[in-house]
């Protein structure tokens, strides 16, 4: 059966669009009594764009910090936070921030109108009721978290998003003038996490036209931002963003992902970074696009951290191997139907012993 694919709904893209923010919350605000909850990186909190957030007399700001990858308790602490701030639900949340700011506000608000904890619904297609309205403005482009039907949080046993038609966001405002400044090192691991969402779409058994078109793309978008000097560097690599998460919309990531899930449950790396430190090992896998991400590397003077699983024990190890081959549709995408057979827990334990 072919997938119904949910999408986006509302978008607005251009320089300079956050300013249309106000006029676009209008069309989901219900009365003067009404609030929003503006979920906003910290990192934020000193900076001038939270002096242009259109905040009204009832609106709730709360910086959230990412300086971790997402947890599930921490969505369950943001929804009691919520929750505890109005006897009555928002109109809207809206996240404001990279990656894992727009995964939290996704998975807040499902979380208001789903009962028991985020860990629940790590899955697929686990979530029965649609969410409260909810936005997402980027301030790094590349993870296509405000494209995706997924979060990316890591629960109490695993690391695995809630992935269903209810979590994509109903509306997103792109404007690259919020992606400008970020420093080199995060803007390169995030824009790699694109690069390798569409190395791993169309190097996978899943792929099609749809997925294909989007991927190829994106990577084009990408080589223009990483391995050219391109003027327009941040609303391509926007673009770039969304089309990769268009693309495995409809195909999946792979072995990258799988592994990196591994280190982020186990020692906290974050997901960008986690990617780069795998991908660098996956030259069998993904050869060209291995050697093609090195190129961008040194262009760039990117030093990937090394040595990041010397210390792990024997009881980590196995944790990590565990949480990676339990993502058994990324391996099906990389490897096809008899993944378990290629993929040993032998094998994973070699990768990650060699990063």
């Amino acid at each position: 059966m072919y997938k119904n694919l949910r999408v986006v709904p509302h978008m607005v893209f251009g320089r300079g669009s956050f300013n249309q923010l106000d006029d676009i919350l209008r069309a989901y605000r219900t009365d003067e009594g009404s609030h929003v909850v503006y979920l906003i990186d910290a990192i934020h909190e000193h900076r001038p764009l939270i002096h242009r957030v259109p905040i009204h007399k009832n609106d709730l700001i709360i910086l959230v910090n990412v300086d971790t990858e997402p947890k599930t308790s921490y969505v369950d602490e943001l929804v009691q936070r919520v929750n505890e701030y109005s006897n009555r639900p928002p109109d809207a949340i809206i996240g404001l921030g990279g990656g894992s700011t727009l995964d939290l506000a996704k998975a807040v608000a499902l979380m208001l109108t789903n009962p028991g904890s985020a860990a629940d619904y790590q899955g697929w297609d686990l979530v029965k009721n649609p969410g409260i309205t909810h936005i997402g403005i980027p301030t790094l482009a590349g993870t296509g978290a405000e494209i995706s039907r997924t979060t990316v949080l890591t629960g109490p046993t695993r690391k695995l998003g809630i992935n269903s038609d209810f979590t994509p966001f109903d509306q997103i405002i792109m404007d690259a003038e919020l992606v400008e400044g970020v420093p080199t090192d995060q803007w390169f691991y995030t824009g790699m996490d694109c690069y390798i969402h569409n190395a791993e779409a169309l190097a996978g058994s899943f792929i099609n036209t749809f997925a294909q078109a989007y991927a190829e793309k994106s990577l084009d978008l990408c080589r223009d931002v990483y391995l050219g000097d391109d003027p327009e560097a941040d609303d391509k690599l926007m673009v770039a963003s969304y089309f990769g998460g268009m693309s495995i919309a409809y195909s999946q990531v792979g072995v990258a992902h799988a592994l990196s899930y591994g280190l982020s449950f186990l020692l906290g790396t974050r997901h960008g970074v986690g990617n780069c430190i795998v991908f660098d090992q996956l030259d069998d896998y993904y050869g060209p696009y291995v050697e093609e991400f090195r190129r961008m590397m040194d262009k760039h003077n990117i030093q990937l951290p090394r040595g990041v699983t010397k210390d792990v024990d024997e009881a980590g190890m196995e944790k990590m191997i565990d949480v990676a081959l339990g993502l058994e549709p990324l391996w099906q995408n990389a490897l096809g139907p008899d993944w378990k057979s290629i993929m040993t827990r032998e094998k994973v334990r070699a990768l990650y012993e060699r990063m």
